[in-house]
Parts: C-alpha cells; structure tokens; sequence
C-alpha cells in the first residue's frame, strides 16, 4: 500500500471523514475538489488540494501524475442535473462522455474507474476506513413497526429493488402498497417531498443498493435531511438496506427520529427474499 491516497470528491461530509480517517492510517490525502459542490473547508485537512469543474477527467489524471497517486476513492455527491447545464470537460473527459452510450450512474461511472486504472491508478472502495459507517441492522428508533408499515417495506422493497436493477435510482416511496414516488436525478430529498406531498402522511420511504452495486462508488447515503425532509412531509419510516448503505450523524438522526414520530429501520435481505428487521 502506497503511502498516498487520491479523493475525488463531491459535496458532503463523507470525503472530509474519510480524509480523515486516511490520515490517521498514516496516509497522506491528495484531494481533487469539484467547484461548485466540494466543501471549500475540506482543503484545510489535505497534504495537497486541486480544484476542477464537472467533467475535467484530464486534470484529474494530471494532478495525481504529478502527486505520484496510485489509489484512489470516489467520495461525495454530485448534483446530477448539472450535466444538463454546466459540465466543461477537457478533452479527456469529452472523449470520455462521448464513448459512453447510456448516461446513468453506474455506467459513467465505471467508465471514469476504468480510464484512471489504464493509467494505474486503482480505484478503491469508498467505505475502506469507515466501515462504521454502514448502516446497522434493526429498529434505530424507540417507536416500532406497525404490520402495515412492515407490508409497505416490503412492497416497496421490491419497487426499489426492479428500479435499482435498471439504474434509475435508490429509493421510492409509498402508501399503502402504492407507488407515489420513484428516485431518479433529482435526488433523494426531492423524491421524498414529491411522494410526501402525494400521500399526505404516513408514507414509506424504502433505500436499497443497487442489485449489482459497486462499492467503490455512490452508495445509498442517509443524513439528516433525510430526516427533516421526512419530517416536512409527515413521513412515518425510513427503511434502509442495512450493511449495504452509509449512515452519517447516527446519534444526531436518531434523536431527530425520535421527536418526529418517524420510525427508522434497518433491514436485511435473506438469500429466500425475505426481509430481516
């Protein structure tokens, strides 16, 4: 192992705590910032800083060249719609984008992973020095499942999972078995008011990975306004994917949890189907 390590990061506070905790691993960070997106605060903890504008594949193998990166993670979120208004690739990136026949996650994804590791530089996953992080199994909160939240989780498990299998996204949400809203570009907030408004109250919101998802990158993540947007919209249940999914301020969530009346789950799946609680 190397003694530097490479972060392509995105907004959020995962590629803080993962630098972090990297340091504490005795590595030193080499940190590649997203203007726009990327916590300015995060250059404070790095050995050495670049920043760069959505798209520029080309600066990224450049920086880490020159820094002699050899792994790196992909940390952080990316707000999707901005491929539609301000990407500006460099002509490694539009190359890139241009060989890439469906634009969904998984599929640019794996093509950045690809092209950095033709360069030698080996892609890693994103959860290697937090693995405290994943979220844990069973009820979080001090309220319980009702059988019909259960029925609902278990619906929109499935929803969940069909739609992950095509690379649309993570989550949905429901009510009384039926579908009010489903993840796409838009993010999980607003796939949660959408559905909320729809449903009033009471509604279900179900995170899943993906059926063949990639560790390296864009795992399901919860936070806290995950919660408060639940709380906006009166909704009564978080389900996660327990093990499978990041959980972030998990004291701070729970206590919020707990205030709204929302119960938070963490769940299972059996190699059978059935789910675990």
């Amino acid at each position: 192992m190397t003694s530097k390590i490479g972060i392509i990061a995105g907004g959020g506070q995962f590629p803080y705590l993962f630098a972090e905790a990297a340091r504490k691993a005795g590595r030193q960070v080499v940190i590649i910032g997203h203007k726009g997106e990327t916590h300015p605060e995060l250059e404070k903890i790095a050995d050495s800083f670049y920043w760069i504008k959505l798209g520029q594949l080309g600066k990224i193998l450049k920086h880490f060249r020159q820094e002699a990166v050899s792994e790196t993670v992909f940390l952080g979120t990316i707000t999707k719609t901005r491929i539609f208004r301000d990407i500006l690739p460099d002509f490694k990136g539009l190359t890139l984008w241009n060989k890439i026949d469906i634009k969904q996650d998984d599929s640019i994804l794996r093509a950045i992973a690809a092209e950095l590791e033709k360069e030698g530089i080996r892609v890693l996953e994103s959860t290697l020095y937090l693995k405290d992080l994943l979220f844990p199994s069973g009820v979080l909160t001090k309220k319980k499942l009702s059988d019909e939240q259960r029925r609902d989780i278990e619906f929109g498990w499935q929803m969940a999972r069909d739609m992950g299998r095509l690379d649309i996204g993570q989550c949905v949400v429901v009510r009384d078995r039926t579908v009010l809203a489903v993840e796409a570009i838009e993010g999980t907030d607003a796939t949660i008011k959408r559905g909320g408004i729809l449903g009033r109250e009471k509604v279900v919101v179900v995170k899943v990975k993906k059926p063949n998802q990639d560790f390296r990158f864009d795992l399901p993540a919860t936070g806290l306004k995950t919660i408060e947007t639940m709380h906006e919209v009166n909704a009564s249940v978080l389900a996660v994917e327990a093990g499978q999914s990041l959980l972030f301020d998990r004291e701070t969530v729970v206590e919020q949890a707990n205030k709204a009346g929302i119960v938070v789950v963490g769940v299972e799946e059996s190699i059978d189907g059935s789910l675990k609680y």
